[in-house]
């Protein structure tokens, strides 16, 4: 599969305003949107390159369904041009379910950190794992997908001091939340959030 240029144009870049918290668009910058206000987000603050609507969608499903592991490089430069170099020590990934990231052979988070370490100049660890497995996430709720990915991931030892936690899509950030709470409990100080992606509401 190759990416189209009306595809690529057909993009819709996430530019703002945004709620400074969690990178929802919004109507007026805000520092907590109506979709974070009270919550308690583990993570500083979440970005996204692009909306996750159709030609994200098919992209991000042949990226992690079809195999397709050039598209980690086009994801990258996209949120490379988007996004501002986060000011971190370590890029971390989101990790793969055991049993999923064993079927599929490739996991887009981690080959989007890697190439994204590579376009910003940092170093990316591997400073989470997934020991068990949980029911997919897709089609659930937003109460139950945080049920689902509560104390799911576990740090590998003592975390940096500043961590950008690198995530394919940002749904109801119930993942990026769980990993951001692990980072925290090992150490870091200040998660931040990049993804390709992101749901709007």
């Amino acid at each position: 599969m190759e990416i189209c240029g009306d595809c690529l144009r057909g993009l819709r870049r996430l530019r703002g305003p945004l709620c400074a918290r969690c990178g929802a668009p919004t109507a007026w910058p805000v520092e907590r949107c109506r979709e974070c206000a009270g919550r308690r987000l583990a993570f500083a603050r979440a970005r996204a390159a692009v909306a996750y609507e159709e030609p994200a969608r098919s992209i991000v499903g042949a990226w992690k369904e079809g195999g397709l592991r050039r598209l980690s490089g086009l994801a990258a430069d996209l949120v490379a041009r988007e996004l501002a170099r986060p000011e971190v020590d370590a890029l971390a990934f989101a990790p793969a379910d055991p049993d999923r990231g064993l079927r599929r052979g490739r996991h887009p988070a981690e080959e989007l950190a890697r190439a994204l370490g590579l376009r910003w100049g940092l170093p990316v660890e591997r400073l989470l794992v997934r020991p068990r497995t949980a029911p997919p996430q897709r089609g659930l709720a937003r109460a139950a997908r945080r049920r689902n990915v509560a104390g799911a991931y576990r740090a590998t030892g003592p975390a940096p001091r500043r961590v950008c936690l690198v995530d394919d899509v940002y749904t109801t950030g119930a993942t990026v939340n769980a990993c951001a709470s692990a980072l925290r409990r090992a150490g870091a100080r200040r998660v931040e959030v990049v993804t390709f992606a992101r749901a709007v509401r």
